[in-house]
């Protein structure tokens, strides 16, 4: 496993390299006729000073910056000077320069001690975050997928008929939490009741889900409808599982899409977000390694259990458990940072905050929607969240129906995710410095066309894998597999490339392109941006899979248009993109100036 301090080393190395590559190589500097010192930009070099040479050697010191001459030496006027031989009792001395110019090396690659008292805080909250989110995303859907009477089917409805209207529900919540309360107290009243839900679903909820569902009930109901009703019906039949796969997808909508990052656009400038955005994601894709290693290890745990014991019942205690201890660690830094981060004026402009905040203007629903809609800024971002969430949708509803056929087993699918979430954040972590790179050489829009061409060939190419199957036999063959787990492979790495430069490149520019804007825009446009285009997003793919399901009879005969049309959603995203990159440019211009 991935050391912490040596993925940490990894990046400091890179933003050293990055940095001083920019560089002059050298610079000389001479305070006087007496004293004299030779220096490197770079802190690799050492440090020489002499003192009390007349003029002349000086001036003959002058042309020889990169080295000392004993010749020169031997004839110099001074008699003080004598000759310059490294000596053993001279070589201490480098030494001790050489030491210190390595410990310089890297603490001119740390932030300041400013900036460190915020961001270090900010990224244990997004590692926090992920890690309760990797541990909830694979728990949903081993859940819900193998459920009785259940499959992957029934994602597309439960996103479109359950997420979505959850979604907008909270967003009209959270519209009146921000009239009415101040923004900690919004993050706490968010916060906690997630972590009570996980908590009592865990120890109440699970353990009677027998009595719970209506298994009885909707076996009559199914007796009498088409079979083409068997998903809807199998939502209504594990009622609580599907609450508990909403209440997860809400929590990356809602923690870490629009409670995190307000709360990071709240105490970041936009230089420091140019410079830290992409590199928070370093402790919460740690997370994902570290999750995605705790599921497993749940997963093999169960295994070996007594036959008659609940495993999934004894399994979501510890991972239950464990979304809990992160969420009580992530109260506890937010608390810190409203403590001792927001009042120190070296961290916060402390006297901008203690301001009388403009009275906010409550809108309606529909007022909101409008002022969104009329707003181009905002509904280029719409889109292009939109666009994601549908995309993915798209391939991953595939991916995950051959995913079940190739472990039906629920152990084997929860350790294959648990192996999946670690990859994906070892492959993070490699994308979030890479994408500190593109930000500082190509920009913003250039940073925000990766993910759409990422998906694009990696989604493209697993649809044809799919669609041309009995071409790609002798293939699987050769490499020892079968066709169904080399779609299953293909399918994977599709997700995990997706995934990985979205959260090293497609937040970080969705959360910049906020910074910008109004207070009125950044807060309710947020709001209506992340929980509401999210899921719109999934349930826009969702909605497009059970047409198409119902119009050719199966998810494996939609595919060609499903690889049709996710190449026309890239082409509206691309457009989308290049928009909003000009938009963005002309507001930042606007910022700087005033």
């Amino acid at each position: 496993m991935i050391r912490f301090t040596q993925i940490i080393f990894l990046a400091q190395f890179f933003i050293t390299v990055n940095s001083y590559s920019t560089c002059n190589p050298h610079r000389r500097t001479v305070d006087s006729a007496s004293k004299f010192q030779i220096s490197s930009i770079s802190p690799q070099r050492c440090y020489w000073n002499t003192h009390n040479y007349p003029a002349a050697s000086t001036a003959q010191l002058r042309q020889n910056n990169h080295g000392m001459n004993n010749n020169f030496l031997k004839n110099s006027p001074s008699k003080n000077v004598g000759s310059l031989n490294m000596s053993d009792s001279a070589k201490p001395a480098m030494n001790s320069q050489e030491k210190k110019g390595f410990f310089s090396k890297i603490t001119s690659s740390l932030p300041p001690a400013n900036e460190r008292k915020k961001l270090v805080p900010l990224a244990m909250m997004f590692f926090c975050i992920l890690f309760n989110y990797t541990i909830l995303r694979d728990t949903k859907d081993v859940l819900m997928i193998t459920a009785p009477k259940s499959g992957a089917e029934v994602i597309p409805f439960i996103k479109t008929y359950v997420n979505l209207p959850a979604a907008i529900g909270f967003t009209v919540i959270y519209s009146k939490l921000c009239d009415n309360m101040e923004q900690k107290n919004v993050f706490y009243s968010c916060v906690i009741p997630f972590l009570l839900f996980f908590a009592s679903f865990a120890l109440i909820i699970y353990p009677n889900a027998g009595a719970l569902h209506p298994h009885a009930f909707v076996d009559k109901v199914a007796a009498i409808l088409p079979l083409g009703f068997s998903a809807p019906l199998a939502i209504v039949r594990n009622w609580s599982y599907a609450l508990f796969y909403v209440m997860a997808e809400m929590w990356g909508s809602v923690v870490a899409s629009l409670l995190f990052w307000s709360f990071a656009n709240e105490v970041t400038t936009v230089d420091e977000a140019k410079k830290y955005y992409p590199l928070f994601g370093l402790g919460a894709n740690v997370a994902l390694i570290f999750s995605g290693q705790y599921v497993k290890w749940v997963s093999k745990m169960r295994a070996n259990l007594a036959p008659g014991v609940d495993a999934w019942g004894m399994s979501l205690k510890y991972l239950m458990g464990a979304v809990m201890a992160s969420g009580g660690a992530l109260i506890g830094i937010f608390s810190y940072m409203q403590r001792n981060v927001l009042t120190d004026p070296a961290c916060v402009d402390v006297a901008a905050r203690a301001k009388p905040k403009k009275k906010k203007v409550k809108m309606s629903m529909k007022d909101s929607f409008k002022f969104l809609v009329d707003s181009p800024y905002i509904r280029n971002l719409a889109t292009l969240v939109i666009s994601y969430g549908m995309c993915i949708n798209i391939v991953e509803v595939t991916w995950k129906s051959k995913l079940k056929l190739a472990f039906p087993n629920p152990n084997d699918y929860s350790a294959f995710m648990g192996n999946f979430s670690s990859v994906t954040g070892a492959v993070t972590l490699v994308m979030m410095l890479i994408g500190r790179t593109i930000f500082q050489k190509f920009g913003w829009r250039v940073a925000a066309l990766v993910t759409p061409s990422m998906i694009a060939v990696t989604g493209l190419a697993f649809f044809a894998l799919n669609i041309f199957a009995p071409t790609f036999v002798p293939v699987a063959t050769a490499l020892g597999t079968t066709p169904l787990m080399l779609a299953v492979l293909i399918g994977a790495a599709q997700n995990i490339l997706s995934k990985s430069s979205k959260y090293a490149l497609f937040d970080p520019c969705k959360e910049m392109a906020y910074i910008p804007l109004d207070q009125e825009s950044k807060t309710k446009g947020k709001a209506a941006v992340d929980v509401i285009g999210n899921p719109l997003g999934k349930s826009g793919g969702s909605f497009i899979q059970q047409v198409l399901i119902f119009g050719v009879g199966s998810l494996a005969a939609a595919t060609p248009y499903l690889a049709v049309i996710l190449a026309g959603l890239i082409v509206v995203w691309f457009k989308a993109a290049n928009s909003l990159g000009a938009q963005f440019n002309d507001a930042m211009a606007v910022v700087e100036s005033e």
